[in-house]
C-alpha cells in the first residue's frame, strides 16, 4: 500500500483583503500557499488544487498518479476535480510569485477540444471546498486542510430589476432647485458684467 500523504496544518483561503472580483459568479480567488511545501518537495513534483462541492469533499479520493487525476469535465457527475497544476518550487519560500490564484478563469475550458486538466468555470453557485496536494512520481506526498465552504455570487435575474427609477427625496429636489438657480444667476451676472 502507498504511504499515505502527510497532513500539513495549511487552510487554503479566499483573501481577507479587498480585491475586485474576489468572488465572482463562476470564480473565486485563493490566497497562494507560501512556504507550505517546503520539506516535503522534491525539484519534479507538482502541486494541484482539487476543487469539490462542499458536500462531496469527504468522499474525495486522492488520486495514486497524474492519469488518474480528476478532470474538469467530470465535475458535474464526480462532484470534484483537480486542477491548477504547477511546480512545487513556485510555492516554494525563495519563490517571487503572486499573491492569489483565480480558480475558475479559463473559459476556454468548455471548448470540446481542450485538454485538461482545465481550469473551467464553476457550473453553479456551490459552495465548494479546496485544498493543495502535493504530488510525486510515485502519488501523493502531502496534503494542506480543506477549505471552509466558498459560496459564489449569484447572478441577478433581470425580470427582479425594478426599471422605475428611485423615488427622490423631497429635500434632494429643493436642494437640485436651489443649485440650478444659483447657476442661473451665476451666469446672468457674467455675461453682465462681460457686456
Amino acid at each position: 500500500l502507498p504511504t499515505p500523504p502527510a497532513r500539513l496544518p495549511y487552510v487554503p483561503q479566499v483573501p481577507r483583503t479587498a480585491l475586485l472580483g474576489k468572488v465572482t459568479a463562476s470564480t473565486f480567488a485563493l490566497e497562494r500557499p507560501h512556504c507550505v511545501f517546503d520539506g516535503h518537495a522534491d525539484a519534479s513534483d507538482a502541486v494541484w488544487l482539487a476543487v469539490a462541492f462542499a458536500n462531496a469533499s469527504a468522499a474525495f479520493r486522492n488520486p495514486l498518479s497524474r492519469a488518474d487525476v480528476p478532470r474538469y469535465k467530470q465535475l458535474p457527475t464526480a462532484r470534484s476535480y483537480m486542477t491548477l497544476e504547477t511546480a512545487a518550487a513556485a510555492y516554494s519560500c525563495s519563490a517571487p510569485s503572486p499573491a492569489v490564484l483565480r480558480v475558475g478563469d479559463d473559459t476556454a475550458c468548455r471548448d470540446q477540444g481542450r485538454q485538461d486538466p482545465c481550469n473551467g468555470p464553476l457550473p453553479s453557485p456551490g459552495p465548494y471546498r479546496v485544498k493543495f496536494l502535493l504530488m510525486g512520481c510515485r502519488g501523493p506526498k502531502a496534503e494542506t486542510r480543506w477549505s471552509e465552504p466558498i459560496l459564489l455570487r449569484r447572478a441577478v435575474s433581470p425580470s427582479t430589476i425594478d426599471p422605475a427609477p428611485a423615488r427622490r427625496g423631497s429635500a434632494v429636489v429643493v436642494i437640485a432647485s436651489i443649485l440650478a438657480s444659483l447657476g442661473a444667476v451665476l451666469a446672468t451676472a457674467v455675461l453682465g458684467a462681460l457686456g
